[in-house]
């Protein structure tokens, strides 16, 4: 042990002292883990800061749905935006036009998402790769054009006035106060799909993105599988939609739904890695800090983050997830060399 390298050691520790929280009981790591971002704002220069650490939290959600259907389950989806929108405008319409708190709107954007996935998996019984993902673009596509022509919506001029959650007398209403209803979901959020990955229902959806033919031959009912990765993603989808709508300052624009942020979402699942839940949740903050940056350059954003996809898919196809893998890999293989 004594001859490991620093960073070998390090990582060793790291996992003996999780797996030992672990078996206390599976949430403490998770624990440990919020209080360690809960002075997270304090530290913050100024509230903008805090509001990007909020989107963060709200695409990490995203990414990690649209990572279970498409890195556990394989399946070629890039509609995944429409469903954002579903849950956004779903649970703002509720909030703003119907009186309903956040507490009764949120949950019925996400099981109205969920239908919505239900929808979007059919296609994906008779069709793969390409196919499925035209007719999910084209989906997602739908969804916004509806949104924009559609004035109760407020058509291309926004949707404006969806509130704040509050609890009794007390409001989420700055960046701020957010951060500690978004952090603690998110944090939820990713702790389930790691429940998910290491479940029998994971294994199953990696087998059937390695062989789905195979997989079947195996006893694992293909379509519902699939079906179930969808609605698990488009679960995620709605979640994030509806705390994204309540966020200051309430306001939401079919532009924020629009085929550059499906592209976005894409590059974070793919940079991070596919199927690799930490190297998608790097992947998000890195792209959503980046995509902040480059904003003045809004009109090349297709073009930057398109090329980026293509260059992680040619050079890093595992994404930053497989380089940590393969680093670590790597270091104990040389370990276990030294020693022997």
């Amino acid at each position: 042990m004594a001859n490991q390298p620093a960073g070998l050691r390090f990582i060793n520790s790291s996992e003996r002292i999780l797996n030992q929280l672990r078996e206390i009981h599976p949430l403490i790591p998770w624990v440990i883990a919020s209080l360690i971002l809960t002075p997270l704002p304090w530290v913050m220069a100024n509230s903008y800061h805090v509001y990007l650490a909020n989107t963060i939290c709200i695409m990490i959600l995203l990414s990690v749905g649209l990572n279970i259907v498409k890195g556990f389950c394989g399946q070629v989806t890039v509609g995944h935006i429409g469903l954002y929108a579903i849950g956004a405008y779903t649970s703002a319409v509720l909030s703003a036009n119907f009186g309903m708190p956040f507490w009764i709107s949120l949950p019925i954007a996400v099981f109205v998402t969920l239908l919505a996935g239900i929808v979007v998996a059919v296609p994906s019984f008779r069709l793969e790769g390409a196919y499925l993902a035209l007719v999910t673009l084209g989906l997602g596509e739908s969804v916004r054009i509806f949104i924009s022509v559609t004035e109760y919506l407020g058509a291309t001029n926004g949707f404006s006035g969806v509130p704040t959650p509050k609890i009794g007398d007390f409001r989420f209403d700055s960046y701020e106060k957010y951060y500690y209803l978004v952090m603690p979901v998110m944090l939820l959020g990713v702790f389930f799909s790691f429940q998910i990955l290491r479940s029998k229902l994971g294994r199953a959806f990696m087998a059937v993105r390695e062989d789905p033919v195979s997989a079947a031959a195996s006893g694992i009912n293909v379509k519902r599988h699939k079906m179930t990765a969808f609605m698990i993603s488009a679960v995620y989808a709605g979640l994030a939609g509806g705390l994204y709508a309540h966020m200051l300052p309430g306001y939401l624009n079919p532009r924020n739904f629009t085929i550059i942020e499906m592209v976005t979402l894409l590059l974070m699942v793919v940079l991070g890695g596919l199927g690799h839940i930490w190297g998608g949740i790097i992947g998000a903050i890195v792209v959503t800090i980046v995509y902040d940056i480059t904003k003045d350059y809004y009109h090349y954003s297709l073009l930057l983050f398109g090329a980026v996809i293509v260059l992680t898919v040619m050079f890093m196809p595992k994404g930053i997830g497989g380089i940590i893998d393969r680093f670590i890999s790597t270091r104990r293989f040389i370990a276990l060399r030294s020693r022997s």
